[in-house]
C-alpha cells in the first residue's frame, strides 16, 4: 500500500473514532427519553457506516487551518442527519428494505414507529448540536444551522428522496438523474464540506467556490460508485441487499451509461474535483485523497 493511501487510512480511522466517541456521548446525554428509543437510536448510528461525511467536516476545516475540536459538532451533526435519513429511506413506505451496514434494519429490529421516532430525533439533535457549539462564532453557528437545514431539507436530501421516490420504473435522462442526486446524495455531501470551512472560520467566497465545485464533483462521484457496487458487489459485502435498484426498477448510472460509461463517469468526476481544489492556495492533499477513495471503496 503507497504511504499516501496509509496515511489516509489512518486519518479516515481516526476521524471515525472521533466522531462516534461525539455520537456516544450526545446519545448518553439523553436522559429525558425513553430507553428504547435511544437504544434504537444508538443501533442506528453507532453500529457501523463509513461516516465519510464527518470525515470530509474534518478534512475540509484541516485544510483551512482550523482545528479538529471546533469541527466536531458539524461532524457529529452531519452524520446524524445521514443515520436518520438512512432509517427512514429503509421504512417499508420508502424503499422497504430489510438489511442495513449487514444487520436487521431498525424498523425490522425495533418496530415501525420507534425507527421513524429514532430518526426524528436524530434530526432535531444534530441541529440542537450547531445550535450549542460553543466553539465557534455565533454568526458562523447560525451559517452552519441554515446550510444543514437546506441541506437536509426542501432544496436538498428531502427533494432528491422524494424525487427518487417518483423515478421508480420511469426512463429518466442523464441530466434528470445527476439533479435528483446532487439532491440526494450531493447536497449533505456538499453541507459537509462546507460545514468543515465554516469550522476554520473560513469566509473566502472563492475558498467556499471551490469547495462547492469540489463536492458537487464527488457527490455524484459517489452515487455513480454506488451504482456501480450495486451491480458488481455482493451482500455481504455491500451489508445492503444487492441488486436492489434493478429488483425496483430504479434508474440508475449503470442503466443509462453502461457498466464500463459509469465507471468513465466516475472516473471523469474525480478528475474534476481535483482540478476543483486547485483554485484553493491550501493543502487540500486530505481533500483529493478522500476523492479518491470515494470511487475506490467496496462499500
Amino acid at each position: 500500500m503507497h504511504a499516501e493511501h496509509e496515511d489516509l487510512s489512518l486519518f479516515l480511522a481516526s476521524c471515525r473514532q472521533r466522531c462516534e466517541s461525539h455520537m456516544q456521548t450526545s446519545l448518553t446525554g439523553l436522559t429525558a427519553m425513553p430507553d428504547r428509543l435511544v437504544d434504537a437510536m444508538r443501533y442506528s448510528s453507532l453500529l457501523g457506516g463509513k461516516r465519510i461525511r464527518p470525515c470530509l467536516v474534518y478534512a475540509s476545516a484541516i485544510a483551512l487551518g482550523g482545528q479538529l475540536n471546533t469541527a466536531d459538532a458539524a461532524a457529529t451533526a452531519v452524520e446524524f442527519i445521514h443515520c436518520y435519513s438512512l432509517i427512514h429511506d429503509d421504512l417499508p413506505a420508502m424503499d422497504n428494505d430489510d438489511l442495513r451496514r449487514g444487520k436487521p434494519t431498525l424498523h425490522r429490529a425495533f418496530d415501525e414507529a420507534t425507527a421513524i421516532l429514532a430518526g426524528d430525533a436524530l434530526q432535531s439533535l444534530a441541529f440542537q448540536l450547531l445550535a450549542e457549539n460553543q466553539q465557534v462564532d455565533t454568526d458562523i453557528r447560525l451559517q452552519m444551522l441554515a446550510l444543514l437545514a437546506r441541506a437536509a431539507g426542501s432544496e436538498g436530501m428531502i427533494a432528491g428522496q422524494s424525487i427518487d421516490l417518483a423515478a421508480v420504473g420511469q426512463q429518466l435522462t442523464l441530466a434528470a438523474l445527476e439533479n435528483m442526486h446532487l439532491l440526494k446524495t450531493g447536497a449533505l455531501i456538499q453541507a459537509s464540506v462546507e460545514l468543515g470551512a465554516l469550522s476554520a472560520h473560513c469566509r473566502d467566497a472563492a475558498v467556499f467556490t471551490a469547495l462547492r465545485n469540489y463536492s458537487r464533483c464527488i457527490g455524484l462521484a459517489f452515487q455513480v460508485h454506488d451504482d456501480i457496487l450495486d451491480v458488481v458487489s455482493d451482500t455481504d459485502v455491500l451489508g445492503k441487499p444487492q441488486g436492489s435498484d434493478i429488483a425496483r426498477n430504479k434508474p440508475t448510472y449503470v442503466s443509462l451509461l453502461g457498466l464500463e460509461g459509469a465507471r468513465a463517469k466516475a472516473n471523469a468526476l474525480i478528475n474534476q474535483a481535483h482540478t476543483a481544489l486547485d483554485a484553493i492556495n491550501a493543502d487540500t492533499r486530505l481533500l483529493r485523497d478522500i476523492a479518491t477513495y470515494i470511487t475506490a471503496r467496496q462499500h
